[in-house]
Parts: C-alpha cells; sequence; structure tokens
C-alpha cells in the first residue's frame, strides 16, 4: 500500500509538472516571490528542473520562464519602493535615518554586487529591490545588475534541479530531495560566511558608527524593507 502510495505521489507530481501550464506557474510563481519571500518559486524550479531529465519539462524553457518572473516581480518590488518616498518621510536625523543613509550609500558603491548576491538569500532579494527603490538608485543600472542576478539564479535553481534528476533518475521523488537538500545546504553555507565574515569585520574594527558600514551590507537591507513597504 505504501509503495502505491509513493507511486502515486510521483505520478501526480509528474503530471503537474509536465503540463504546458508548468512554465506560466513557474513565471507567477517567480514573480509573486518578489513580494512574499514564502513563495516557493525556487522548490517549484528545482522541482520541474528533475523532470527535465527525462526531455518534458524542457530544462531551457524552465529557466526562461523564472527569470523572466523574476525580473518582473523585480521590477515591480523596486518601484514600489521607489513610489513610496520613504527618504522624504524620514526624519533628518536619528537611527532609520541613519541606517538610510548608510544603505543608500552602500548601494551606489556596490548596488550590483548586493542584488546579485541578495538573490540567494531568503528574503534578501525583496529586501534588496525594495531598498534600492527607495534610495532611488538608477533603473538602468538596476535592470542591468538584475539581468544578471535573475539568469544566474534561474541557471543554478534548475541546473541543480537536473541534477538531482539524473542522479535518481529512476526516483523522481529522491531526486526532488536531494536536489532540495543541496539547494539548501548551499544557503546556509552562504549564510553561515557571511555571518562570519560579518563578526570578524565588526571584532576587528570595534562598535563604532564606521564598523556598521563595513559589516554585510545586504543583512542590513531587510531592516529597512518594512519601512519601505509602508
Amino acid at each position: 500500500m505504501e509503495l502505491l502510495s509513493v507511486e502515486g505521489m510521483i505520478e501526480l507530481l509528474e503530471a503537474a509538472v509536465t503540463s504546458p501550464w508548468v512554465y506560466l506557474a513557474i513565471f507567477g510563481l517567480a514573480l509573486l516571490d518578489a513580494f512574499f519571500p514564502a513563495v516557493p518559486s525556487e522548490t517549484m524550479v528545482i522541482t520541474a528542473g528533475v523532470f527535465a531529465v527525462s526531455g518534458e519539462p524542457n530544462l531551457a524553457l524552465i529557466i526562461a520562464a523564472a527569470a523572466a518572473g523574476a525580473f518582473c516581480g523585480d521590477h515591480i518590488s523596486y518601484q514600489i519602493g521607489r513610489s513610496t518616498g520613504l527618504a522624504r518621510r524620514l526624519p533628518a536625523t536619528g537611527r532609520r535615518r541613519a541606517a538610510f543613509d548608510w544603505a543608500s550609500a552602500a548601494l551606489q558603491r556596490r548596488g550590483g554586487l548586493l542584488l546579485v548576491i541578495a538573490r540567494y538569500i531568503p528574503g534578501g532579494r525583496t529586501a534588496a529591490t525594495l531598498t534600492m527603490g527607495a534610495c532611488g538608485y538608477p533603473r538602468a543600472r538596476f535592470t542591468l545588475y538584475d539581468t544578471i542576478a535573475v539568469v544566474s539564479w534561474a541557471l543554478y535553481s534548475g541546473l541543480i534541479g537536473f541534477l538531482g534528476g539524473a542522479a535518481f533518475e529512476e526516483n523522481k521523488l529522491l531526486g526532488v530531495a536531494f536536489a532540495l537538500g543541496m539547494a539548501i545546504t548551499l544557503t546556509v553555507t552562504i549564510e553561515l560566511t557571511r555571518w562570519l565574515i560579518s563578526r570578524r569585520r565588526a571584532g576587528a574594527a570595534g562598535s563604532g558608527p564606521e564598523s556598521v558600514a563595513e559589516t554585510a551590507p545586504v543583512a542590513a537591507t531587510p531592516a529597512l524593507a518594512p519601512a519601505a513597504e509602508r
């Protein structure tokens, strides 16, 4: 009975993922993920990549749909941040103004790099795009770096799924579990490395205002996201 249940799950999942509508679903989830980090867009892309080993769905179309959806979603999020008028509504002094000014300066110096890195951090993509819009980051530069970010993310997610599917071609559920495990491990590794580097820099520079500007730039942006959304 249990074996039949597992086979039924695989058949149901395969029917959903191999449907022609899967590309539209991937596009929509990737778009929504720009506003709601809880939306499982990456999981969907990875799962589709697992089944792409058999040729259906098409891996190139999976990657294209994911990148296009993420690109559109990021630009909508950027426009929301740009339209809030956060800079005008913040007080002239205080911690919130200092944090906003720091974020603006950091984004002007290395905003492209931050945007690409944030795409791989849970919640980071939303915070980064909203904050870049609120800070008035140039739209043309945002578009350039966001293109790099979404294409690299879509390739990463799709290929991890494809690798999991190739490793467990006879058992797609194991392939999905393997691929998701790889993605989670890589995310945790990146986050841990970033946290350790931040702690080391903070310890070396002391606790003054200048040290804050040098520690984990992406980690600081989520603090601005709630303000930008209001």
